[in-house]
């Protein structure tokens, strides 16, 4: 295989500055074809085909959204993955920070899951071959000869057991039996047992009359007064059971109780992850999508204009005060939480950002995509024990797996992205009822 057929080809997207370096040098170290290396904003999509990469790795800002709106025929051909770093992260990332960052890059392009750095990687495992294994050597007399006549030398020195010696009347030699009969304690003859005495016949026992027992005090309850007799008997004819409905009860509960949603969390390598997702998810979908996927820039609109390029649904940011809406995808930036109330769910101003536990379990449905925060595993998994529908992410794709891994782990759904919309299609599009989790 030659060196071009072995090493993906990459296009890197980015203006002239640190950032388009710093993304630069993580490439070069990951062992990958640099074909196009461009400012998006000159960039003709005819060159960019013509590149024809595997890969195209974008240093999002603003300065380059209409250039990418320009692109968006070449960048959503099918076989074509993009990864998206934020430009201005990139730009200070440094260091050992840069390095691990450089690691799953690499490891993304090159679909592998080693991103330990060098000299970290693990043991090579046995290979184990079949047949039966080669008998050892067997030990030489001459070599043993030095040792039997040292024991033998030795063998009138060696200290005898303490706690066994033979009785002085046995001699060896003896049956084993005989000897451990000598040994067995002498168990004295119990004494002679007294004569014992005549005695006349005890009188038979009075038998007792039970028949004046009673479980309720007699005089007690000649002592109750009539109208407490009368107020119980007015209470059990009060009681109507004619009109008790089940699915009365189910009506009655507020709407908050049964409003369903998909929450979707991400961090690491989610934004390729979330377009997959996104953009499998049918246009008639029941439910609101809500988004969280932490970035270090902050930049949720940018998010929130690449994703409604691929969403065959509505996508907008969320606002403290809004009502998530069925059918349209909420971005959460980190200081938007959620509640239930009595129309459906609601965003607040929360500095703890997004809270599973306010989520209605038994119609709510949660994945975790690539990069998604380990403290998130917990109430997930607490969630999915009230009833909620939770999968994890798996494949190449998956940047960084730790979180979905862990869900799939505890025995929750797994699979690729456009894998997991299917499922939520199936349950949650046009027509289905109360919005109960798959």
């Amino acid at each position: 295989m030659s060196e071009s057929e072995a090493n993906p080809a990459v296009a890197l997207l980015a203006r002239p500055g640190a950032a388009r370096e710093r993304l630069r040098e993580a490439l070069a170290h990951a062992d990958v074809q640099i074909v196009l290396e461009d400012d998006p904003n000159g960039l003709e999509p005819q060159a960019l085909h013509d590149a024809r990469p595997q890969f195209v790795v974008i240093a999002l800002e603003a300065a380059i959204e209409d250039a990418l709106e320009r692109l968006e025929p070449v960048l959503s051909a099918p076989g074509l993955s993009l990864v998206f770093d934020e430009a201005e992260l990139a730009a200070r990332r440094n260091g050992w920070e840069a390095q691990r960052w450089g690691r799953h890059l690499a490891a993304k392009l090159h679909g592998h899951q080693q991103v330990l750095p060098p000299g970290a990687e693990d043991e090579p495992t046995l290979q184990l071959e079949p047949g039966r294994p080669a008998p050892p050597p067997a030990p030489q007399e001459a070599a043993l000869q030095t040792h039997l006549q040292q024991a033998h030398r030795w063998a009138d020195d060696v200290p005898a057991d303490g706690l066994y010696a033979p009785p002085a009347q046995l001699h060896e030699p003896v049956a084993f039996e005989h000897a451990l009969a000598a040994l067995q304690p002498i168990v004295p003859e119990p004494p002679e047992a007294p004569v014992a005495r005549m005695e006349p016949p005890a009188a038979p026992p009075v038998p007792f009359d039970h028949t004046a027992w009673s479980l309720v005090d007699e005089s007690a309850d000649a002592a109750t007064p009539a109208y407490a007799a009368a107020e119980v008997e007015a209470r059990s004819s009060s009681f109507d059971t004619d009109h008790l409905s089940l699915v009365d009860l189910d009506a009655a509960a507020p709407p908050g109780a049964r409003a369903g949603a998909l929450l979707v969390l991400a961090g690491i390598g989610g934004p390729d992850a979330l377009r997959r997702l996104l953009g499998a998810l049918p246009s008639a979908l029941a439910v609101p999508v809500l988004v969280h996927m932490r970035l270090d820039g902050g930049r949720y609109g940018n998010l929130v204009k690449q994703m409604a390029r691929v969403s065959p649904l509505p996508v907008q940011l969320a606002e403290a005060g809004q009502r998530a809406t069925p059918g349209q995808v909420h971005v959460l930036a980190d200081d938007i939480g959620v509640r239930a109330a009595s129309d459906g769910l609601h965003f607040l101003t929360d500095a703890q950002g997004i809270s599973i536990a306010a989520l209605p379990a038994q119609y709510t449905a949660l994945v975790l995509l690539s990069g998604a925060d380990l403290g998130h595993v917990g109430p997930a998994l607490d969630l999915a024990a009230a009833g909620a529908w939770v999968a994890g992410q798996v494949g190449e794709g998956c940047y960084d797996p730790a979180a979905a891994t862990a869900v799939v782990a505890a025995g929750m759904a797994a699979g690729e992205p456009q894998e997991l919309a299917q499922i939520i299609a199936a349950r949650w599009g046009e027509g289905d009822h109360n919005g109960e989790a798959p």
